[in-house]
């Protein structure tokens, strides 16, 4: 289960503003603001605290709103580790080509440790961001500790100006459930992982939304006596929402994940009318065959997975799991669907799954899905240090097969 990350006001006065300034102007507020802090806390020790910071986070924003949440989940993440944010929005309308800036501080006090001076420091700059990433950034980075680059919206892959800022990060995350052109950028993402430098992390907001389906399929096979199963698996279907090859990044992510970890090689795919899609992988001389099917969209974002359905057969033994997000209501009565029936108004977000092995009776679990708050899937991607060979070898995988449609 994900941490619990408590908000924070976002009405604090910036301690200090300056408008038409440069990267010096403000790293010399910052050193300002940092020592009356650090003098203040000593009282009248001689020496002063050294200040406790874990990380690097910068949020690149192209839009006002974009800003205000990069703001408002940087300072979050900063409350409960100490770390320093930046927040850059790209193509502000200042005048000039200097810089707005504002430094925001917040004082968090742990019962048995010094207190932390979290802060938030607001660029905006003239053109596009990763025009002046290097220049911008490097002044500002604590040294010694990991910088993490969380870009809101679509990054310029293949650009020679992001992989010049890449060369001062540790990690980029994304969101490709944001990107712009959904199926060409996140093929660019995909190359990204080619020529970027060999410390560079790469993660994905979606990946982590795709972790409860991930840990439901997987805890099905996790019995010895199921383990089988892995081999014997003969088709894969799965469900998303709207239409178009730009919707299908969720769903190609979960089957990229299940064919890269199982050593599945893909033989061909084909893209139908309606959103259907059906791909042939082969392993072992054995073939599967893993179905994409759109489903009406309703309240259910552009892009979502709504249903994973896997089956086949092992020793004689058939099996099938189903995983459908927050399906409909059973109208049978109570007493024949206890699990489904269960559910109430305020537990609209679930998973519910259906495992049925041979002859016997179907099984039957409801899973409620936290909240998908940005701080906490934004925070549990950091925690990895940006840095999973799973998700680089699902990422791989699915990039292959959207490539075929």
């Amino acid at each position: 289960m994900a941490p619990t990350v408590s908000a924070v006001e976002q009405d604090a006065q910036p301690m200090w503003h300056g408008q038409g300034v440069t990267v010096g102007d403000v790293l010399a507020a910052l050193d300002q603001i940092r020592f009356k802090f650090a003098r203040a806390e000593a009282g009248d020790a001689e020496l002063l605290h050294p200040r406790n910071c874990v990380m690097t986070l910068i949020g690149i924003a192209p839009t006002e709103p974009l800003e205000e949440a990069a703001k408002r989940t940087t300072q979050t993440i900063g409350m409960q580790h100490p770390a320093q944010a930046i927040v850059i929005r790209e193509e502000a309308p200042i005048h000039g080509r200097n810089l707005d800036a504002w430094i925001t501080t917040d004082v968090r006090r742990p019962e048995m440790a010094c207190a932390v001076e979290c802060e938030l420091i607001t660029l905006h700059v003239h053109g596009k961001a990763a025009d002046h990433l290097g220049a911008l950034l490097d002044p500002l980075l604590v040294s010694g500790v990991p910088t993490y680059l969380w870009w809101l919206g679509t990054p310029p892959f293949g650009k020679r100006e992001l992989a010049d800022a890449l060369r001062v990060c540790d990690g980029l995350v994304v969101d490709s459930a944001q990107f712009v052109e959904p199926y060409h950028d996140f093929r660019r993402m995909a190359g990204t992982l080619k020529v970027v430098h060999h410390r560079l992390g790469l993660a994905d907001l979606q990946w982590s939304r795709l972790r409860p389906w991930r840990e439901t399929i997987a805890q099905f096979f996790t019995p010895m006596d199921r383990r089988g199963f892995l081999d014997g698996i003969s088709e894969v279907g799965v469900d998303y929402a709207g239409e178009g090859r730009g919707n299908r990044i969720a769903a190609s992510l979960v089957t990229g994940w299940i064919a890269s970890a199982l050593g599945w090689k893909l033989r061909r795919a084909t893209a139908g009318t309606g959103g259907v899609v059906v791909a042939m992988y082969e392993h072992g001389g054995r073939f599967v065959e893993v179905d994409f099917r759109s489903v009406p969209q309703g309240d259910r974002a552009a892009g979502e997975v709504s249903a994973v359905r896997i089956g086949g057969a092992s020793q004689g033994t058939t099996f099938r799991i189903s995983v459908a997000h927050d399906p409909p209501r059973s109208r049978k009565p109570r007493q024949a669907e206890p699990d489904w029936e269960r559910r109430s108004v305020d537990t609209g977000r679930v998973l519910l799954t259906l495992i049925e092995i041979g002859d016997s009776d179907p099984l039957r679990h409801v899973q409620q899905l936290e909240p998908e708050d940005q701080a906490v899937l934004l925070l549990e991607l950091l925690s990895t240090g940006t840095h999973d060979e799973v998700y680089n070898r699902s990422l791989i995988a699915a990039s292959a097969l959207m490539d075929k449609f």
